[in-house]
C-alpha cells in the first residue's frame, strides 16, 4: 500500500497549502494548487509560476472590466 500513503500524503501536503494559501488570500482552489505544485515538481520556477499567475489575474480582471462596460 506505498501508493495510497502516498496519494494519502499528497493529499495532506495539499490540503495544507490550500490552508495556507486561504489565510493569505491567494484565491487558489485546490485543483489549481495541485497543478501549481506539480509544476514545481516539474522543475517549474515557482516566482515565475506567481508571476504568470498575477498577470493572467490582472488581464482577466482588465477583460471583465472591458465587458462590463459594453453592457
Amino acid at each position: 500500500m506505498p501508493g495510497n500513503e502516498k496519494r494519502a500524503a499528497a493529499q495532506q501536503a495539499v490540503d495544507i497549502l490550500h490552508e495556507v494559501s486561504t489565510l493569505l488570500n491567494c484565491e487558489l482552489d485546490r485543483r489549481t494548487l495541485s497543478i501549481c505544485i506539480s509544476m514545481i515538481e516539474c522543475g517549474v520556477n515557482p516566482e515565475a509560476l506567481a508571476q504568470v499567475i498575477k498577470e493572467l489575474r490582472q488581464e482577466a480582471q482588465h477583460v471583465d472590466q472591458q465587458i462590463a462596460s459594453r453592457r
